[in-house]
């Protein structure tokens, strides 16, 4: 399971600027001013991005320290936790 955390870890580190990437990527593929559907306003892609960029930078600092093994060990109750 502690290998399996790591990995895990690692995956999330390669795959949130990815998908930042993807949508910024997007965003500029389908932005169209004289396009009449919601996917071509660049107010919709603002708020997408807006929104998932912090989602994806927490989960690079989870994987981050998924990766370090920070996870390895934890806690199985409240006296174990450090004061």
């Amino acid at each position: 399971m502690i290998g399996f955390k790591r990995y895990f870890g690692l995956l999330l580190l390669l795959v949130a600027p990815f998908v930042i990437y993807e949508l910024v990527n997007g965003a500029i593929n389908n932005i169209d001013t004289a396009g009449k559907k919601d996917i071509n306003n660049p107010i919709i892609w603002i708020i997408i991005i807006a929104i998932f960029t912090p989602i994806a930078i927490g989960l690079v600092i989870f994987g981050w320290y998924a990766f370090r093994g920070e996870y390895d060990r934890v806690p199985k109750s409240s006296k174990e936790l450090k004061a």
